[in-house]
């Protein structure tokens, strides 16, 4: 099938990759040039590259944005055919099997070196290229197809690509009606059946009469819909078949992607430590910058406080000179300078005595309010999280392992499947033929078991008959055989019996 060297040389086919899913076949002609739109590519200099070099185009391509000219050219890949790439890059001329479906056809079918299969519907020649080198040269297919052009070019690619001298044989044949063919019937050597048609059970019956009777065969029928398949069953049900299956064949995408390997452990927990460090830094800087404020507050109270008293006082002597019209007025002022001189009192009964500040004008410095005001310290809460948090903080971070003492990280391979699911194609309809001499072999083999044991069964009772003629006991006759006996039996015999 196709070239074997390694090279690549004038006349072999090959497959031209420019994207994922744009193949292209290509057969190799002196003096040819490949346009598209990544180059030019003169078939001259792809002769004695190996297959699957990477080629750049001799002159400018139109593979830019928005169609521009790309002076640099673009490039593409000449691979060596594979019944996978030509499926991905064959002339459509039907609807074709992809790998999915094939794949598993020929696992199924049990299809191997020197096999013999019997495909009805050749189309494209998806299915029977791959079949082609399932079975090698030992092996055979004999295909058949009911359109005559189809046939046609059919033949053509198999003889370009070297499978039709004695691997392949192809036929335009109407199978559903003709079947297929007196020489395969007679010689019943087939081991594998396929059946591509829209009326695969108008072939069941021919199928049956091709396959091996000496060993198991299978058949498989390839349908689109679900009517077929139920129709195909009945048909395969009458025609004797028996384990019969089917199957859907679908694709789930898998994303394969890498990511950096995980961290270690010393790394995550330095990282932690780290963390926590800073937490305990700003908790620290949080408190100082409440003292600060409650200092500022505790300043700002004091200047007002005593200004308020030197207003009071001013008030007072004013209200002395005013006479007695204003007598009631101080005593309510002197009752709640009282009560707040009380409360006061109260006040400086649990703790010390504030500091009085004095009304000075020399500038008061904010060390000078840290100083004369007391605020409580506030005592460092420890953290539950990690145990290190419990003793005091450190200032400063832990230092961090070098990076030349650890291993270098590698990359770890994930998959995730995708959501997509490639859709259906068509059923797949299996069944198996039990080989007709096996069947017949195993009921003979089933007479002789009853046989033997009615020759089993007979030589006891005779044996049983003996003995006790042995003992003396006489034989009991009863029915047809006592008759005969009588009859058999002299005249004198008979007198003698009469008498006694």
């Amino acid at each position: 099938m196709w070239s074997s060297k390694r090279t690549i040389a004038a006349g072999d086919t090959v497959i031209i990759w420019m994207t994922r899913d744009n193949l292209e076949p290509l057969t190799i002609t002196p003096n040819a040039v490949l346009h598209n739109k990544f180059g030019v590519f003169p078939h001259d200099s792809l002769i004695g590259l190996p297959y699957g070099s990477k080629v750049r185009s001799s002159g400018p391509s139109n593979s830019g944005r928005r169609g521009e000219s790309n002076t640099t050219g673009g490039f593409l890949y000449v691979l060596r055919p594979t019944p996978e790439l030509w499926t991905l890059a064959l002339p459509h001329r039907t609807q074709i099997l992809y790998i999915a479906d094939i794949s598993f056809v020929v696992a199924h079918l049990g299809i191997g070196p020197g096999k013999r299969v019997v495909e009805a519907g050749t189309g494209s020649g998806s299915f029977s290229h791959s079949v082609a080198r399932s079975v090698g040269k030992k092996g055979k297919l004999y295909t058949f197809e009911f359109h005559e052009q189809r046939a046609v070019k059919a033949q053509a690619e198999f003889e370009k690509h070297g499978l039709s001298t004695g691997v392949v044989k192809l036929q335009h044949r109407n199978v559903c009606k003709d079947g297929f063919g007196s020489d395969l019937e007679e010689r019943e050597e087939v081991d594998a059946v396929f059946l591509d048609l829209p009326a695969p059970w108008e072939a069941v019956g021919w199928a049956g009469k091709v396959m091996r009777k000496d060993m198991v065969s299978r058949i498989c029928c390839f349908s689109p819909c679900i009517e077929q398949v139920i129709r195909t069953v009945t048909a395969l049900n009458d025609a004797g078949f028996s384990e019969i299956t089917m199957f859907e064949t679908l694709l789930r995408p898998m994303d394969v992607s890498s990511t950096p390997s995980l961290p270690s452990i010393d790394d995550v927990t330095a990282r932690l430590k780290a963390a926590e460090v800073k937490r305990e830094d700003k908790r620290l800087r949080q408190i100082a910058q409440n003292r600060e404020r409650e200092a500022k507050e505790a300043l700002a109270k004091g200047s007002g406080e005593a200004g308020t008293k030197r207003k009071r006082g001013e008030t007072r002597g004013e209200g002395d000179e005013a006479g007695g019209d204003s007598g009631e007025v101080e005593k309510k002022r002197a009752k709640t300078t009282t009560d707040a001189d009380e409360g006061e009192a109260e006040m400086q009964v649990d703790g010390d005595p504030p500091a009085i500040p004095v009304i000075s004008t020399t500038p008061i410095t904010l060390s000078q309010v840290l100083a004369s005001v007391s605020v409580p310290s506030v005592s460092p809460t420890p953290i539950p999280v990690l145990p290190s948090t419990s003793t005091p903080a450190p200032t400063t971070t832990p230092t961090p392992v070098p990076s030349s003492s650890r291993p270098p990280a590698g990359k770890i391979s994930v998959s995730k499947a995708l959501p997509e699911v490639r859709g259906h194609t068509s059923y797949l309809t299996f069944a198996t033929l039990v080989p007709y001499a096996y069947a017949q072999k195993l009921k003979s083999n089933a007479a002789e078991v009853v046989q033997s044991s009615q020759e089993t069964t007979n030589r006891n009772k005779a044996a049983e008959v003996a003995q006790n003629e042995e003992k003396g006991e006489g034989r009991v006759v009863s029915g047809p055989s006592a008759w005969s006996h009588a009859t058999s039996a002299e005249p004198g015999e008979k007198a003698a019996s009469a008498s006694s």
